[in-house]
C-alpha cells in the first residue's frame, strides 16, 4: 500500500502567526526552523513513498524548498491540516492509498510511531482514520494539568473503547483523576499525539462535511470524523526513553529546546 506523508503548514497561525518558521535550537546549537525539524521527523519514517509540505504561503514554499523538500501549494480556504492533505492528495492525483498528516507543529515525533501508525490502519479495515495516542506518566499529567490551571492550551487528551476507537478527544485533561501519581508512574490519562493516517475516501470526503458543534468547540479536526459517523482507531504508540511535545504557544519553543538538549537531539 502505497503511503504519502503530508506536513500541512500554514503561516497565519491564529494562536501563533508564523509558528512555521520559528527557529529551534538542538542540543548542539545547530538552528533550524519548525517546518525543517517536522520535514526531517516525516523523512526518517521507513515505508513512505513521498513526502511534502502543503502549504498556501509562499514565505513557506521558499523555506521549505531551500532545504530540499517537495512543496504542494494548497488555497487559503483549508481550515485545518486536514483539509489541507486533502487538497495535496487530490493535487497529487489521489493515488495514494494510505495519507499521513505529520503536523508540522510537532517535531520531536519519533519516525516509529508513525510507522506504527501506518501498520495499525492496515490492519483494521473498518477504521477510516487512525491516531497514535502515548500514555502519560506523571509528570506528563502534571504539565497538562498546570497549562490548563494557568489558562494555556497545551497538549490533546483521548480516550477511546476496548477495540480501541475512539470515544472522545479533548483539549481538557479526560478522563478526570484525583489520584497523584509519582513523575515516572503510568497514568489513566492518554496524550493524543497530533499524527493521522487516513484512508482516502474518508479523506476526500471530510472537505465536504460542514463543522459539527463538538469540531467548533473544541477545535479538533479528528472531532469531524467523529461526528460523521466514521471509525477513528487510536493506536498506542512507546515512547522508548523519548519525551514528546508538540509547539502550541510560544511558551512551548522553550520546553521544546529543553527536551532535545536532554535527549542530545541536534
Amino acid at each position: 500500500m502505497s503511503v504519502l506523508i503530508a506536513i500541512p503548514a500554514r503561516y497565519a497561525s491564529t494562536r501563533y502567526p508564523g509558528k512555521p518558521l520559528v527557529s529551534l535550537t538542538g542540543a548542539s546549537g545547530k538552528e533550524m526552523t519548525l517546518i525543517e525539524r517536522s520535514w526531517r521527523a516525516a523523512m526518517a519514517v521507513r515505508g513512505a513513498d513521498r513526502v511534502v509540505v502543503a502549504t498556501d504561503d509562499g514565505r513557506i514554499r521558499e523555506v521549505a524548498e531551500g532545504f530540499g523538500a517537495e512543496v504542494v501549494m494548497t488555497s487559503s480556504n483549508c481550515v485545518n491540516g486536514t483539509e489541507r492533505c486533502a487538497e495535496a492528495h487530490a493535487a497529487l492525483g489521489s493515488g495514494f492509498d494510505i495519507v499521513v498528516n505529520l503536523q508540522g507543529d510537532a517535531p520531536l515525533t519519533p519516525h516509529w510511531f508513525v510507522e506504527d501508525l501506518i501498520s495499525g490502519l492496515r490492519a483494521a479495515p473498518g477504521a477510516d482514520i487512525a491516531t497514535p495516542v502515548l500514555r502519560c506518566d506523571g509528570m506528563a499529567l502534571n504539565s497538562f494539568l498546570n497549562d490548563r490551571k494557568h489558562g494555556r492550551v497545551g497538549g490533546t487528551t483521548a480516550v477511546f473503547a476496548a477495540d480501541r476507537s475512539a470515544l472522545y478527544f479533548s483539549k481538557e485533561v479526560i478522563p478526570f483523576t484525583s489520584q497523584i501519581y509519582a513523575d515516572d508512574a503510568p497514568t489513566p490519562v492518554f496524550h493524543h499525539v497530533g499524527v493521522y493516517a487516513y484512508r482516502p475516501g474518508a479523506l476526500a470526503e471530510y472537505p465536504t462535511w460542514p463543522m459539527g458543534p463538538l469540531e467548533t468547540l473544541e477545535g479538533l479536526e479528528q472531532l469531524r470524523f467523529m461526528e460523521n459517523g466514521r471509525k477513528v482507531l487510536c493506536v498506542e504508540v512507546e515512547a522508548r526513553g523519548r519525551q514528546f511535545w508538540e509547539l502550541n504557544n510560544p511558551e512551548d519553543v522553550a520546553r521544546i529546546e529543553e527536551m532535545m538538549a536532554a535527549m542530545g537531539l541536534d
